[in-house]
């Protein structure tokens, strides 16, 4: 494995700790804290086995911002289509849903996926198939659900029985 000769400017890591600070993608945020730890000197392969990133993308992150600044490690456009649900209008369906259906002209008191779906276009203007909206609430739901039998026991505070631990 060949060692990584790039030069960092001087201001390196206050430029990465303020980068830090102020991003709010986990994506980015990660990637800012790998090329951190980089920069601080420890060695790729290591910062790639602990942060569990591969070599290569580790590599190429420390090389753009080595030669381009923090900017390079946002996210790129990617090709396709961009998807019609946003962050902005999921979050904006997780408040409707919140809201009482009769307050928004419905006769129902639940909310089925149609009238949600027509209720956000009526709000937004953005037309969504009741498949999506249940798509969306598909991925809240999974989200925020707890395994069965309740909640997930601490180490602490649910130690294993004498009779399993190892001599």
């Amino acid at each position: 494995m060949r060692t990584l000769k790039l030069h960092f400017p001087d201001d390196a890591l206050p430029t990465l700790d303020t980068f830090l600070k102020q991003t709010k993608e986990a994506r980015v945020f990660r990637r800012a804290q790998a090329v951190r730890d980089v920069v601080k000197g420890h060695r790729l392969h290591t910062v790639s086995d602990t942060l569990h990133f591969p070599y290569s993308a580790l590599r190429t992150w420390v090389h753009r911002f080595a030669h381009h600044g923090v900017q390079s490690l946002a996210d790129r456009p990617r090709s396709g289509r961009p998807p019609k649900v946003t962050c902005a209008l999921a979050h904006h369906l997780d408040r409707l849903v919140d809201h009482d259906p009769l307050q928004h002209g419905s006769s129902h008191s639940q909310w089925s996926c149609q009238e949600l779906a027509t209720v956000l276009a009526r709000q937004t203007g953005v037309q969504l198939s009741r498949e999506s909206v249940r798509d969306v609430l598909k991925k809240k739901t999974s989200a925020t659900a707890v395994p069965r039998g309740g909640s997930i026991p601490s180490p602490l505070t649910s130690p294993l029985p004498r009779s399993n631990l190892p001599p």
